[in-house]
């Protein structure tokens, strides 16, 4: 969450008043959570927030750890920053699962699974020489 997102302006954006609304928070709380990378709205070449609609539900999820869950700041920021380590990881899986099939697809291997090991091996039968 940490770092400024680019411009869309294809997605829809909201400006301060209005996500703070749709959240059901106060303007200034949003510049809170700005300030402390909690959510990192888009900025306008002026440096106005515009925040997307998936800025928002992340207002409403930090709104539910604090209120219902009883979690603080820095305790969400946390929980958003592995959360966001976890999507990471499963896109990176999903665009390596690719290859391996891509792979598969062109050399004609099989996965095997390597014991005691979080890794995964593509083996290939070895080719047969001349001589053998």
């Amino acid at each position: 969450m940490a770092g400024q997102k680019n411009f869309d302006a294809d997605g829809a954006t909201f400006m301060i008043s209005v996500a703070a609304e749709l959240a059901g928070m106060h303007a200034q709380t949003l510049r809170t959570y700005d300030r402390l990378g909690l959510v990192t709205p888009q900025r306008t070449s002026g440096g106005g927030r515009r925040y997307s609609s998936r800025d928002v539900d992340l207002l409403r999820e930090i709104q539910r750890l604090s209120q219902e869950e009883g979690v603080n700041l820095a305790g969400i920021k946390r929980i958003i920053d592995l959360s966001n380590q976890v999507e990471a990881l499963q896109q990176r899986v999903r665009e390596l699962s690719d290859e391996v099939a891509a792979s598969r697809n062109r050399r004609g291997g099989e996965l095997v699974p390597v014991p005691r090991t979080n890794a995964l091996v593509v083996w290939q039968p070895r080719r047969k020489r001349s001589g053998d």
